[in-house]
Protein backbone atom coordinates (compact mmCIF):
# COMPACT_ATOMS: atom_id res chain seq x y z
CA UNK A 1 0.00 0.00 0.00
CA UNK A 2 1.16 3.14 -0.92
CA UNK A 3 -0.90 6.93 1.20
CA UNK A 4 0.04 10.42 0.70
CA UNK A 5 -1.79 13.17 2.57
CA UNK A 6 -4.53 13.05 -0.84
CA UNK A 7 -4.06 9.40 -2.12
CA UNK A 8 -4.30 5.82 -1.18
CA UNK A 9 -3.47 3.12 -3.43
CA UNK A 10 -4.00 -0.31 -1.91
CA UNK A 11 -4.38 -3.75 -2.88
CA UNK A 12 -7.54 -4.60 -4.45
CA UNK A 13 -9.99 -5.56 -1.17
CA UNK A 14 -12.48 -8.71 -0.41
CA UNK A 15 -16.23 -7.73 1.25
CA UNK A 16 -17.02 -10.74 3.58
CA UNK A 17 -19.86 -9.81 4.31
CA UNK A 18 -22.29 -8.86 1.69
CA UNK A 19 -26.37 -8.68 0.80
CA UNK A 20 -26.82 -8.37 -2.92
CA UNK A 21 -30.60 -9.68 -2.91
CA UNK A 22 -32.01 -10.71 -5.84
CA UNK A 23 -33.19 -9.66 -9.85
CA UNK A 24 -33.88 -5.92 -10.35
CA UNK A 25 -32.87 -5.04 -6.72
CA UNK A 26 -29.87 -6.99 -7.05
CA UNK A 27 -28.91 -5.52 -10.38
CA UNK A 28 -29.42 -2.25 -8.62
CA UNK A 29 -27.05 -2.53 -6.44
CA UNK A 30 -24.59 -4.95 -7.32
CA UNK A 31 -22.52 -2.49 -9.66
CA UNK A 32 -21.12 -0.43 -6.60
CA UNK A 33 -19.70 -3.41 -4.75
CA UNK A 34 -18.31 -4.66 -8.08
CA UNK A 35 -16.53 -1.35 -8.94
CA UNK A 36 -14.77 -1.59 -5.28
CA UNK A 37 -14.18 -5.23 -4.70
CA UNK A 38 -12.61 -8.16 -6.32
CA UNK A 39 -14.65 -10.41 -4.18
CA UNK A 40 -17.41 -10.76 -1.54
CA UNK A 41 -18.83 -13.06 0.40
CA UNK A 42 -22.62 -13.19 -0.39
CA UNK A 43 -24.93 -14.10 2.28
CA UNK A 44 -27.83 -16.47 1.96
CA UNK A 45 -31.11 -15.28 3.75
CA UNK A 46 -33.20 -14.74 0.40
CA UNK A 47 -36.63 -15.83 0.44
CA UNK A 48 -36.61 -18.37 0.60
CA UNK A 49 -33.53 -19.07 1.86
CA UNK A 50 -30.35 -20.72 -0.18
CA UNK A 51 -29.69 -23.51 2.29
CA UNK A 52 -28.60 -26.16 -0.46
CA UNK A 53 -25.26 -26.37 -2.82
CA UNK A 54 -26.96 -26.51 -5.77
CA UNK A 55 -29.06 -23.32 -4.74
CA UNK A 56 -25.86 -21.46 -4.29
CA UNK A 57 -24.36 -22.77 -7.59
CA UNK A 58 -27.69 -21.17 -9.02
CA UNK A 59 -27.58 -17.98 -7.00
CA UNK A 60 -23.89 -17.63 -8.27
CA UNK A 61 -24.97 -17.43 -11.83
CA UNK A 62 -27.64 -14.93 -11.82
CA UNK A 63 -24.99 -13.07 -9.52
CA UNK A 64 -22.88 -13.30 -12.50
CA UNK A 65 -25.48 -12.68 -15.19
CA UNK A 66 -26.09 -9.19 -13.31
CA UNK A 67 -23.05 -7.75 -13.52
CA UNK A 68 -22.31 -5.00 -16.08
CA UNK A 69 -20.56 -5.59 -19.07
CA UNK A 70 -16.09 -5.79 -19.22
CA UNK A 71 -16.36 -6.30 -15.02
CA UNK A 72 -14.70 -8.88 -13.15
CA UNK A 73 -15.93 -9.32 -9.70
CA UNK A 74 -15.97 -12.94 -7.97
CA UNK A 75 -19.35 -14.14 -6.21
CA UNK A 76 -18.50 -16.16 -2.53
CA UNK A 77 -20.76 -18.18 -1.51
CA UNK A 78 -22.04 -19.30 2.06
CA UNK A 79 -25.30 -21.68 2.74
CA UNK A 80 -28.03 -20.91 5.59
CA UNK A 81 -27.73 -22.88 8.50
CA UNK A 82 -31.07 -24.51 9.69
CA UNK A 83 -32.30 -27.25 12.48
CA UNK A 84 -32.75 -29.70 9.48
CA UNK A 85 -29.50 -29.19 7.44
CA UNK A 86 -27.78 -32.74 6.74
CA UNK A 87 -23.94 -32.86 7.11
CA UNK A 88 -23.88 -34.79 3.71
CA UNK A 89 -24.04 -30.57 2.63
CA UNK A 90 -21.47 -29.62 4.07
CA UNK A 91 -19.39 -32.24 2.02
CA UNK A 92 -21.61 -31.27 -0.94
CA UNK A 93 -20.41 -27.51 -0.20
CA UNK A 94 -16.61 -28.26 0.33
CA UNK A 95 -16.96 -30.28 -2.95
CA UNK A 96 -17.79 -27.20 -5.06
CA UNK A 97 -14.99 -25.19 -3.72
CA UNK A 98 -16.73 -21.83 -4.38
CA UNK A 99 -18.71 -22.25 -1.19
CA UNK A 100 -16.37 -21.07 1.98
CA UNK A 101 -19.03 -22.60 4.58
CA UNK A 102 -22.49 -22.30 6.51
CA UNK A 103 -23.77 -18.97 8.19
CA UNK A 104 -25.62 -18.87 11.36
CA UNK A 105 -28.46 -16.71 12.00
CA UNK A 106 -30.49 -17.63 15.37
CA UNK A 107 -34.07 -17.81 14.74
CA UNK A 108 -35.77 -13.92 14.56
CA UNK A 109 -32.04 -12.85 14.89
CA UNK A 110 -32.38 -10.00 11.18
CA UNK A 111 -33.86 -9.54 8.55
CA UNK A 112 -35.08 -12.75 6.55
CA UNK A 113 -33.87 -15.02 9.82
CA UNK A 114 -37.48 -17.16 10.28
CA UNK A 115 -35.85 -20.39 8.95
CA UNK A 116 -32.45 -20.05 11.11
CA UNK A 117 -31.24 -22.48 14.23
CA UNK A 118 -33.98 -22.58 17.27
CA UNK A 119 -31.38 -24.28 19.54
CA UNK A 120 -27.60 -24.59 18.35
CA UNK A 121 -26.90 -27.94 19.85
CA UNK A 122 -29.62 -29.08 17.14
CA UNK A 123 -26.99 -28.38 14.14
CA UNK A 124 -23.73 -30.56 16.20
CA UNK A 125 -23.58 -32.99 13.69
CA UNK A 126 -22.94 -30.53 10.89
CA UNK A 127 -20.72 -28.47 12.83
CA UNK A 128 -18.73 -31.32 13.49
CA UNK A 129 -18.22 -32.09 10.11
CA UNK A 130 -17.70 -28.56 9.17
CA UNK A 131 -14.76 -28.89 11.79
CA UNK A 132 -13.50 -31.94 9.99
CA UNK A 133 -13.58 -30.57 6.74
CA UNK A 134 -12.71 -26.93 7.03
CA UNK A 135 -15.67 -24.79 6.11
CA UNK A 136 -16.07 -21.51 8.00
CA UNK A 137 -19.00 -20.91 10.23
CA UNK A 138 -19.90 -17.19 9.95
CA UNK A 139 -22.11 -16.22 12.98
CA UNK A 140 -25.10 -13.35 13.58
CA UNK A 141 -24.03 -13.34 16.92
CA UNK A 142 -27.43 -12.45 19.02
CA UNK A 143 -29.14 -14.29 21.18
CA UNK A 144 -33.47 -13.22 20.64
CA UNK A 145 -34.60 -13.73 24.41
CA UNK A 146 -37.08 -11.02 24.51
CA UNK A 147 -35.94 -10.60 27.85
CA UNK A 148 -32.09 -9.65 26.91
CA UNK A 149 -32.13 -6.00 26.59
CA UNK A 150 -30.94 -5.06 22.76
CA UNK A 151 -28.53 -4.07 23.88
CA UNK A 152 -26.88 -6.38 25.50
CA UNK A 153 -27.70 -9.25 23.29
CA UNK A 154 -24.27 -9.29 21.58
CA UNK A 155 -22.45 -10.25 24.88
CA UNK A 156 -25.39 -12.61 26.04
CA UNK A 157 -24.77 -14.52 23.08
CA UNK A 158 -20.75 -14.55 23.82
CA UNK A 159 -21.71 -15.97 26.90
CA UNK A 160 -24.19 -18.43 26.10
CA UNK A 161 -23.47 -19.78 22.75
CA UNK A 162 -20.38 -18.62 21.09
CA UNK A 163 -17.78 -19.50 24.10
CA UNK A 164 -19.14 -22.71 24.86
CA UNK A 165 -19.53 -23.92 20.45
CA UNK A 166 -16.09 -22.61 20.45
CA UNK A 167 -15.00 -24.93 23.38
CA UNK A 168 -17.14 -28.00 22.32
CA UNK A 169 -15.49 -27.51 18.57
CA UNK A 170 -11.88 -26.67 18.49
CA UNK A 171 -10.94 -26.64 15.76
CA UNK A 172 -14.19 -25.06 13.83
CA UNK A 173 -12.84 -22.05 12.24
CA UNK A 174 -15.82 -19.14 12.98
CA UNK A 175 -16.41 -15.49 11.99
CA UNK A 176 -17.92 -13.34 14.57
CA UNK A 177 -20.04 -11.40 11.95
CA UNK A 178 -20.29 -7.22 12.40
CA UNK A 179 -19.24 -7.10 16.16
CA UNK A 180 -20.60 -4.28 17.65
CA UNK A 181 -19.37 -3.65 21.23
CA UNK A 182 -16.26 -3.70 23.46
CA UNK A 183 -17.46 -7.35 24.85
CA UNK A 184 -16.89 -9.05 21.26
CA UNK A 185 -13.90 -6.78 20.55
CA UNK A 186 -12.31 -8.48 24.14
CA UNK A 187 -13.70 -11.98 22.97
CA UNK A 188 -11.64 -12.02 19.42
CA UNK A 189 -8.57 -10.78 21.05
CA UNK A 190 -8.36 -13.15 23.39
CA UNK A 191 -10.32 -16.50 21.38
CA UNK A 192 -8.22 -19.51 20.47
CA UNK A 193 -6.89 -19.42 17.10
CA UNK A 194 -9.07 -19.69 14.07
CA UNK A 195 -11.56 -16.73 15.17
CA UNK A 196 -11.81 -14.45 13.54
CA UNK A 197 -14.70 -10.81 13.15
CA UNK A 198 -15.80 -8.98 10.80
CA UNK A 199 -16.86 -5.01 10.74
CA UNK A 200 -18.61 -2.86 9.68
CA UNK A 201 -18.34 0.80 8.35
CA UNK A 202 -21.61 2.25 10.21
CA UNK A 203 -20.55 0.02 13.58
CA UNK A 204 -16.79 1.76 13.32
CA UNK A 205 -18.48 5.68 12.49
CA UNK A 206 -21.23 5.52 14.41
CA UNK A 207 -22.79 5.18 17.93
CA UNK A 208 -26.64 4.83 18.68
CA UNK A 209 -27.02 8.54 19.22
CA UNK A 210 -26.92 8.67 15.50
CA UNK A 211 -30.34 6.73 15.84
CA UNK A 212 -32.40 10.02 17.36
CA UNK A 213 -30.06 12.42 15.45
CA UNK A 214 -33.07 14.94 14.86
CA UNK A 215 -35.75 12.72 15.26
CA UNK A 216 -36.03 8.61 14.69
CA UNK A 217 -33.17 7.63 11.85
CA UNK A 218 -34.91 4.77 10.23
CA UNK A 219 -32.23 4.46 7.77
CA UNK A 220 -29.25 4.32 10.76
CA UNK A 221 -31.21 1.20 12.03
CA UNK A 222 -29.30 -2.25 11.41
CA UNK A 223 -29.09 -5.59 13.67
CA UNK A 224 -26.99 -5.68 15.59
CA UNK A 225 -28.61 -2.24 15.94
CA UNK A 226 -25.41 0.58 16.86
CA UNK A 227 -24.03 0.46 20.41
CA UNK A 228 -22.30 3.56 22.98
CA UNK A 229 -19.33 5.44 22.18
CA UNK A 230 -17.19 3.59 24.11
CA UNK A 231 -17.78 0.18 21.54
CA UNK A 232 -17.28 1.98 18.99
CA UNK A 233 -14.10 3.50 20.39
CA UNK A 234 -13.38 -0.24 21.28
CA UNK A 235 -13.87 -1.22 17.36
CA UNK A 236 -11.82 1.51 16.00
CA UNK A 237 -9.25 0.49 18.41
CA UNK A 238 -8.96 -2.85 17.95
CA UNK A 239 -8.51 -1.91 13.71
CA UNK A 240 -5.77 0.91 14.41
CA UNK A 241 -4.02 -2.38 16.51
CA UNK A 242 -3.63 -4.17 13.08
CA UNK A 243 -4.92 -7.19 14.33
CA UNK A 244 -5.42 -10.38 11.96
CA UNK A 245 -8.21 -11.43 13.64
CA UNK A 246 -10.22 -8.68 12.20
CA UNK A 247 -10.92 -7.78 8.82
CA UNK A 248 -13.70 -5.87 6.31
CA UNK A 249 -17.77 -6.72 6.09
CA UNK A 250 -19.92 -4.31 5.21
CA UNK A 251 -23.32 -6.04 5.89
CA UNK A 252 -24.30 -3.73 3.31
CA UNK A 253 -28.30 -4.47 3.45
CA UNK A 254 -30.35 -3.05 0.88
CA UNK A 255 -34.21 -1.96 1.60
CA UNK A 256 -36.94 0.49 -0.01
CA UNK A 257 -37.34 3.25 1.41
CA UNK A 258 -41.19 1.95 1.82
CA UNK A 259 -40.39 -0.54 4.26
CA UNK A 260 -37.39 1.42 5.80
CA UNK A 261 -39.40 3.69 6.52
CA UNK A 262 -42.75 2.24 7.72
CA UNK A 263 -44.55 1.54 11.29
CA UNK A 264 -42.18 -1.64 11.41
CA UNK A 265 -39.42 -0.55 9.37
CA UNK A 266 -36.56 -3.10 8.49
CA UNK A 267 -33.24 -3.79 9.67
CA UNK A 268 -30.41 -3.03 7.82
CA UNK A 269 -27.85 -0.17 6.26
CA UNK A 270 -26.94 0.42 2.78
CA UNK A 271 -23.23 1.49 2.23
CA UNK A 272 -21.82 -0.51 -0.77
CA UNK A 273 -22.10 2.83 -2.82
CA UNK A 274 -19.24 4.44 -0.65
CA UNK A 275 -17.97 1.27 2.08
CA UNK A 276 -14.34 1.65 1.29
CA UNK A 277 -13.84 5.33 1.62
CA UNK A 278 -16.08 5.13 4.67
CA UNK A 279 -13.48 2.85 6.25
CA UNK A 280 -10.78 5.41 4.96
CA UNK A 281 -12.43 7.98 6.99
CA UNK A 282 -12.34 5.20 10.20
CA UNK A 283 -8.77 4.55 10.07
CA UNK A 284 -7.96 8.41 9.50
CA UNK A 285 -9.36 9.61 12.59
CA UNK A 286 -7.80 6.97 13.93
CA UNK A 287 -4.15 7.86 12.26
CA UNK A 288 -3.59 4.81 10.95
CA UNK A 289 -4.28 4.80 7.61
CA UNK A 290 -1.63 2.78 6.52
CA UNK A 291 -3.42 -0.15 8.00
CA UNK A 292 -6.52 0.19 5.55
CA UNK A 293 -4.78 -2.30 3.22
CA UNK A 294 -4.21 -5.22 5.55
CA UNK A 295 -7.89 -4.96 7.01
CA UNK A 296 -9.33 -4.50 3.53
CA UNK A 297 -8.10 -6.90 1.42
CA UNK A 298 -5.28 -9.58 3.13
CA UNK A 299 -6.74 -10.35 6.59
CA UNK A 300 -10.11 -11.87 5.24
CA UNK A 301 -8.28 -13.39 2.46
CA UNK A 302 -5.53 -15.14 4.67
CA UNK A 303 -8.52 -16.31 7.19
CA UNK A 304 -10.40 -18.27 4.08
CA UNK A 305 -7.16 -19.46 2.75
CA UNK A 306 -7.91 -17.34 -0.43
CA UNK A 307 -4.99 -15.90 -2.73
CA UNK A 308 -4.04 -12.09 -1.97
CA UNK A 309 -5.91 -10.34 -5.03
CA UNK A 310 -3.67 -8.94 -7.59
CA UNK A 311 -5.41 -6.02 -8.96
CA UNK A 312 -5.33 -2.08 -7.24
CA UNK A 313 -7.69 0.60 -6.55
CA UNK A 314 -6.90 4.44 -5.54
CA UNK A 315 -8.56 6.42 -3.16
CA UNK A 316 -8.44 10.31 -3.06
CA UNK A 317 -8.89 12.87 -0.50
CA UNK A 318 -11.87 14.59 -2.45
CA UNK A 319 -14.86 14.77 -0.54
CA UNK A 320 -18.30 14.01 -2.64
CA UNK A 321 -22.27 14.28 -1.87
CA UNK A 322 -24.05 10.66 -1.61
CA UNK A 323 -27.34 11.51 -3.59
CA UNK A 324 -30.25 11.48 -1.70
CA UNK A 325 -31.33 8.25 -2.64
CA UNK A 326 -30.66 6.08 -5.46
CA UNK A 327 -33.26 3.57 -7.98
CA UNK A 328 -34.59 0.39 -6.42
CA UNK A 329 -36.35 -1.77 -8.66
CA UNK A 330 -39.92 0.23 -8.59
CA UNK A 331 -38.75 1.94 -4.67
CA UNK A 332 -35.94 4.40 -4.20
CA UNK A 333 -32.78 3.14 -1.85
CA UNK A 334 -31.59 5.75 0.86
CA UNK A 335 -27.72 4.93 1.36
CA UNK A 336 -25.69 5.79 4.26
CA UNK A 337 -24.95 9.75 4.57
CA UNK A 338 -27.81 10.34 2.11
CA UNK A 339 -27.51 13.85 0.95
CA UNK A 340 -24.12 14.28 3.05
CA UNK A 341 -20.78 14.29 2.01
CA UNK A 342 -18.07 11.26 2.30
CA UNK A 343 -14.28 12.58 2.87
CA UNK A 344 -12.76 10.05 0.33
CA UNK A 345 -13.76 9.46 -3.10
CA UNK A 346 -12.74 6.07 -4.95
CA UNK A 347 -11.48 6.38 -8.64
CA UNK A 348 -10.69 3.87 -11.35
CA UNK A 349 -7.65 1.74 -11.42
CA UNK A 350 -4.41 2.43 -12.43
CA UNK A 351 -3.74 1.83 -15.98
CA UNK A 352 -3.77 -2.23 -16.99
CA UNK A 353 -5.78 -3.39 -14.04
CA UNK A 354 -9.00 -5.29 -14.20
CA UNK A 355 -11.95 -3.80 -13.20
CA UNK A 356 -15.28 -1.91 -14.49
CA UNK A 357 -15.78 1.95 -14.25
CA UNK A 358 -16.86 3.39 -10.65
CA UNK A 359 -20.50 4.20 -10.28
CA UNK A 360 -21.06 8.05 -10.02
CA UNK A 361 -21.22 9.08 -6.84
CA UNK A 362 -24.13 11.80 -7.86
CA UNK A 363 -25.37 10.14 -11.23
CA UNK A 364 -28.65 9.06 -9.95
CA UNK A 365 -29.27 11.63 -7.52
Amino acid sequence: MSTSPTTITLRRPDDMHLHVRDGEAMRAVLPFTAARFARALIMPNLKPPVTSTRQALEYRRRILEALPGGVRFDPLMTLYLTDRTDPAEADRAKADGGILGFKLYPAGATTHSDAGVTDIRRVDAVLARMEEIGLVLQVHGEVTDPDVDVFEREARFIDTVLSPLAVRFPRLRIVFEHITSRAAVDFVLRAREGIAATVTPQHLLMNRNALFAGGLRPHHYCLPVLKSEADREALLGALAGGSPRFFLGTDSAPHGRAVKEAACGCAGIFSAHGALELYAEGFEAAGRLERLEAFASEHGADFYGLPRNSGQIRLIKKPWEVPASYPYGTDRLVPLRSGERIAWQAVQEPPGATAGAMPAGTANR
